[in-house]
């Protein structure tokens, strides 16, 4: 299969087949796993699932990519859904899912956010991205990457950063290195250890709005919610920077927000 890559879509197709090999290693899929793959593309990873495990089903947004995949795989092996994954409702398909795909750049983001909304649906979660947006998955607090997407991400998930790919092997080769990235979710005890909140759109605000501001102090990016002598209550420092707060800091200024009346949707 030889597909031009469409610029909107963000298509850059692994060609490496040596990589391809190592990120099914690392998925280890068994007969009886149900697999999804997000944007299989020209099927290079697709392919080597199949030679482990009787069927998986795929999500692909290209219309020309859907119809050659479905001639070059039965459909009682591939099942494939046509359509954006940003859309996509996971809780559709039989769980615990393991999801693995080589992500767009230019809505892995947004995708990993819709994701975290099935993460108890889900067993694991393997994806190459680019190198940058692991690296702030997986960091610490206090560190120059450590964001939104840290925080929101790790109250969910254990993650793995599991190894660079680079550019040379895509086609198109982008400009930019990849690597694979491991995502489990946490277990209701792992998730009590770290701090869970009592309420996902209560932490969901106190994030965004720290880390709108995250020049700014807590006491500044936080005052529309809490106040500075509330984050002293807690133990936290209002003098801090949004960055220098771990999730089980987040957390419990979630639930003080929440007991004041903030609280919504348990998390």
């Amino acid at each position: 299969m030889s597909h031009r890559p469409r610029k909107r879509f963000g298509q850059n197709f692994l060609v490496d087949r040596a990589i391809a090999q190592r990120i099914v290693d690392a998925v280890d899929p068994r007969p009886g796993d149900q697999l999804v793959e997000i944007g299989p593309g020209e099927g290079a990873i697709t392919a080597l699932f199949l030679e482990r495990i009787p069927h998986l089903a795929a999500i692909e947004i290209d219309r020309d990519l859907h119809a050659a995949l479905s001639r070059r795989f039965a459909p009682e092996r591939l099942t494939l859904y046509q359509g954006d994954a940003l859309d996509f409702d996971f809780s559709r398909l039989p769980g615990p899912l393991r999801v693995v795909g080589n992500l767009p750049y230019n809505v892995s983001t947004p995708l990993l956010f819709h994701l975290a909304e099935f993460a108890g649906h889900c067993r694991d979660l393997h994806f190459m991205l680019q190198q940058e947006v692991v690296a702030r998955m997986v960091t610490e607090p206090s560190s120059a990457e450590y964001g939104r997407l840290s925080v929101m991400l790790q109250v969910r998930y254990a993650m793995e950063r599991l190894f660079g790919v680079p550019p040379e092997s895509f086609r198109p080769v982008p400009k930019v290195q990849s690597a694979v990235v491991r995502l489990r979710p946490l277990t209701e005890e792992e998730r009590r250890a770290r701090g869970a909140p009592r309420h996902a759109a209560t932490f969901a605000r106190v994030v965004n709005a720290a880390f709108s501001m995250r020049r700014k102090t807590l006491r500044n990016a936080l005052v529309s919610m809490i106040d500075a002598s509330g984050l002293e209550r807690l133990g936290i420092d209002p003098g801090l920077r949004p960055e220098n707060l771990s999730v089980a800091d987040y957390a419990a200024i979630s639930d003080a927000v929440s007991a004041t009346g903030g609280g919504e949707m348990a998390i």
